[in-house]
């Protein structure tokens, strides 16, 4: 697999947040949306094989594990990390931009899912599988990154359009005020969570 890296660290957002976590960063990106703060995983990194990575993450003492990227399922082992990951009894999520069909994951029963759909700002709205919100799971999250008001509707429209059974978390571009998406969520009654990025508050932006 080409890994970027693997560190230690807090869970910054969704429904794990502030849990202490290890993350495995890979490379590689299909989508470049406007706000993306993971530019400098789109290259590099080292090619890195599953078992390696087992023997890595060891050294951490933590038990939760968060596959993220750049785009994971652009990497053709991730299957087989997933399944070692679970072989090793660690708890797994994965963070996923809503451009690659998540059906593959589906077997495992156990893993956290947590799904993107983009947003106008990103420029990459066009990009999403809708057909991924049919796979969500309770044990799931999907999130909306939000710039603006339009950026808002766009969501809410496909929320009403789809049903999903799964936590919503809206969060805010960093560096926009969430107390102006916090009083649109209060003032339309909407059932989701306010999501905030906890690590870049504790470490600021440049830090995990």
């Amino acid at each position: 697999m080409r890994i970027y890296e693997i560190f230690y660290s807090l869970q910054g957002e969704g429904r794990e947040s502030g849990i202490p976590t290890i993350f495995i960063r890979t490379v590689g990106c299909n989508l470049r949306c406007t706000y993306c703060d993971t530019t400098y995983a789109y290259t590099g990194g080292e090619e890195i094989d599953v078992e390696a990575i087992i023997r890595d993450i060891r050294r951490y003492p933590c038990r939760n594990v968060c596959i993220t990227g750049g785009e994971p399922l652009l990497q053709e082992d991730v299957i087989d990390l997933i399944s070692r990951l679970t072989e090793e009894n660690y708890k797994i999520s994965i963070e996923t931009n809503g451009s690659i069909s998540i059906k593959p994951l589906l077997k495992f029963k156990d893993i956290l899912i947590s799904l993107d759909i983009k947003c106008p700002s990103s420029h990459m709205q066009d990009k999403m599988d809708m057909r991924n919100l049919t796979y969500l799971k309770d044990k799931d999250q999907l999130k909306f990154i939000i710039y603006d008001r339009v950026d808002y509707e766009y969501a809410k429209e496909i929320l009403d359009k789809h049903q999903v059974s799964c936590p919503i978390f809206f969060q805010p571009v960093w560096g926009v005020d969430p107390s102006r998406l916090a009083d649109w969520i209060l003032k339309d009654g909407l059932q989701v969570y306010l999501g905030l990025q906890i690590h870049k508050i504790i470490w600021g932006e440049g830090k995990h």
